[in-house]
């Protein structure tokens, strides 16, 4: 397998210009299941496994499942600004850095798996509690320059959602983990 499709096994994230009410709750539901997915592909592990990269020069399952855990607080934390202030201009974090620091190199993967599910608790009430106008909402991302609508942000994390996961899902399918 080319090193590209083991970057990026669903393909690179394009943004739609709109989206449709079916799309958006789609959306959210691949979001909704992402813990019971990797709960259920992970929970027979042995911890040793999680220090596997799942690809050449890449992160470890472990480093990986505490990036989604990472990832989903702070983008559950933008949407909830998104929804309180005009547009705020949000804090990036250097997600390579994040990944290097000992919590995530050496913590239990049950810690962020743990994290992950409450928080897509929290946040699918959050988005599912979204109308056309909170979908609009916007913030501002300065590392990009980018304002992005809330919609957009909710199919940007479907998809990053199912791309983690499927690194995951084709490492212990390379490996017959399953």
């Amino acid at each position: 397998m080319e090193l590209e499709q083991l970057r990026y096994p669903i393909g690179h994230f394009t943004p739609q210009e709109t989206y449709t009410p079916a799309e958006v709750k789609t959306n959210i539901q691949i979001i909704s299941a992402l813990p019971s997915k990797f709960i259920n592909l992970l929970g027979g592990w042995e911890d040793d496994r999680f220090n596997t990269p799942y690809r050449p020069d890449g992160w470890t399952v472990r480093q990986l499942i505490h990036h989604v855990a990472d990832s989903h607080i702070n983008a559950y934390t933008r949407c909830r600004l998104a929804m309180t202030e005009d547009n705020p201009t949000i804090k990036p974090y250097d997600e390579a850095a994040w990944a290097e620091l000992p919590d995530a190199k050496a913590a239990q993967v049950e810690l962020s798996l743990q994290l992950i599910r409450y928080v897509h608790l929290r946040w699918v009430l959050l988005l599912n509690s979204m109308n056309e106008t909170d979908l609009a909402r916007t913030y501002y991302h300065p590392a990009s320059g980018q304002i992005s609508r809330l919609d957009t942000i909710i199919a940007n994390y479907a998809w990053h959602s199912e791309h983690h996961y499927q690194h995951a899902y084709q490492l212990a399918a390379r490996n017959n983990w399953q």
